[in-house]
């Protein structure tokens, strides 16, 4: 199936430039050896096979690396962060926009964007664990750049297509976005861009493939507090959010 015949009718790709995408992740993760360093990520699957016969916890950290086209991957300092969402899927790990078969990198336009997305899915992971409270989240953000043609949803619930597409951005049933994702993927779309239904007024991006953005680089860390029922309470640490380094901020209910 095309691209164009697996889109609703109504909706469109759109060339998305941001200068500056922002994520967060786990600061427990080191980086990945393999797609560190300098070799060809075509002879990846033959390193990883030489080294994973002295040492079998190899292929564990890599993941799957089958999973992403050796056109498609890539390497150096920071690759870790944009190919660990793709080699390390499982249907237990799903999100919006992938279904754990497949994996997507997800990013925001905004700082407080990326935070408000991801404090939401601390809290549903903490809560499901019964996390005592305390501060527990000691997260990094990564900053890149994005210049990729993706379907565009920004204007989905507006017009005609919204009526389509309204099931896409639903707050909790990942169902519809999921199967939509898998389609449009096969179909050799890059990703998706879309409003952010965790915080109003931003933006969000998911790529599906490693080598639809810049490979980013680390800018502030953060911890979050956990109150027993929600994520309550953000710190940062450094000053690459130089306004608010060492600072406090409770985060609205």
């Amino acid at each position: 199936m095309s691209l164009s015949a697996a889109l609703p009718k109504g909706l469109a790709m759109t060339r998305l430039v941001w200068p500056r995408y922002h994520r967060l992740i786990g600061s427990a993760y080191p980086p990945i050896d393999l797609f560190e360093d300098i070799a060809d990520p075509a002879d990846w699957d033959l390193l990883a096979a030489a080294e994973a016969r002295s040492n079998p916890r190899v292929a564990e950290t890599i993941g799957a690396l089958d999973l992403v086209a050796p056109e498609r991957r890539v390497s150096g300092p920071g690759a870790s962060y944009v190919m660990a969402p793709f080699t390390h899927v499982s249907p237990e790990r799903k999100g919006r926009f992938h279904d754990g078969s497949f994996g997507a990198f997800y990013a925001a336009n905004a700082f407080d964007t990326a935070l408000f997305e991801v404090i939401h899915h601390q809290g549903l992971f903490y809560g499901a664990t019964d996390e005592a409270p305390g501060w527990i989240a000691d997260m990094r953000e990564l900053v890149g750049e994005i210049d990729a043609s993706l379907v565009d949803l920004r204007t989905s619930g507006q017009d005609a297509a919204g009526a389509d597409t309204a099931a896409l951005l639903d707050p909790d049933d990942y169902a519809a976005s999921q199967a939509f994702a898998a389609r449009i993927r096969a179909a050799g779309c890059d990703g998706i861009v879309y409003p952010s239904v965790r915080h109003a007024g931003g933006e969000c991006f998911a790529a599906f493939h490693p080598d639809v953005m810049s490979v980013p680089l680390q800018a502030s860390h953060l911890t979050c507090h956990w109150d027993g029922q929600r994520i309550d309470m953000v710190k940062i640490h450094d000053q690459r959010q130089a306004e608010r380094a060492g600072q406090v901020f409770r985060i609205e209910a």
